[in-house]
């Protein structure tokens, strides 16, 4: 999954459990079942977890172009300069 499709399965993911919760809520209340509540909720869940949480091929939209192995060798880390200054300290 690219950095696009983890956004995209976030807002899907987020969108679905707010409608799911306020459906379950009228339908709750509408029949007076808090069982029934739960039950909707709980569909509306799982519903959701079979969408986002796979790795669908619509969210691989964007692939990432990884540097080829014997490109990476050719050019070599930078390293960290270590300083070895330190502040004088005033007393």
């Amino acid at each position: 999954m690219d950095w696009q499709g983890q956004k995209l399965a976030e807002q899907i993911m987020q969108i679905l459990l707010l409608v799911f919760a306020v459906a379950s809520l009228v339908a709750g209340y509408v029949l007076g079942s808090f069982q029934t509540m739960m039950l909707v909720y709980a569909g509306g869940v799982t519903l959701t977890a079979l969408i986002t949480v796979p790795n669908w091929p619509f969210y691989n939209r964007h692939p990432l172009n990884w540097l080829d192995p014997s490109e990476a060798e050719k050019h070599p880390k930078p390293q960290i300069a270590v300083s070895s200054k330190k502040k004088a300290t005033k007393k």
